[in-house]
């Protein structure tokens, strides 16, 4: 009865060693980056979360599968909502970023603008921020923040680019 149930337990255990290996022929899967050069530019790395986020979306979009699609049309702008702010994109017919038109309230600044800031006005405190971009499939980008200072009853207004220089 012994050498039964032993030989019942092995061959239960063997039995679920063979269930498992299983082989099976997977489809081809093609990725495609079609926006890579709009995520290498805007610089996804430095920018704060829902900053990375919104551009991420925008670069994914698929235009040719989305309700907007029409054959007859040569350019799309389609624009990207979220409570920080929104990405104005126009896409052509092939789904490619043609351009972009970004605007972000209160988000993280970098940290050369910060350092920039506080070597400049070292007795202010930054009270609100807009990181605005503008892209072009051309190469040309321009990223600069509009920042709102306070120092007591006094206000300033300033602006500098992505890498702490003052406009």
């Amino acid at each position: 009865m012994k050498k039964l149930l032993i030989s019942f337990l092995i061959f239960g255990l063997a039995i679920q060693t063979f269930a498992q290996i299983k082989t099976e022929q997977l489809s081809e899967v093609v990725i495609a980056a079609t926006n890579y050069k709009y995520l290498n530019k805007t610089g996804i790395e430095n920018a704060s979360v829902p900053v990375s986020l919104l551009e991420h979306k925008v670069a994914s979009f698929d235009l040719k599968n989305s309700e907007y699609y029409r054959d007859d049309y040569d350019y799309y702008e389609i624009t990207f909502y979220i409570p920080e702010g929104f990405i104005l994109a126009a896409y052509d017919k092939n789904g490619e970023i043609i351009r972009t038109a970004e605007r972000f309230n209160d988000v993280a600044l970098p940290k050369a603008v910060i350092t920039a800031i506080t070597k400049r006005f070292p007795m202010w405190v930054i009270k609100k921020d807009v990181y605005l971009v503008s892209y072009y499939d051309s190469g040309k980008i321009t990223k600069k923040y509009k920042i709102t200072l306070e120092n007591g009853d006094e206000r300033l207004k300033i602006k500098t680019d992505a890498e702490g220089n003052f406009l």
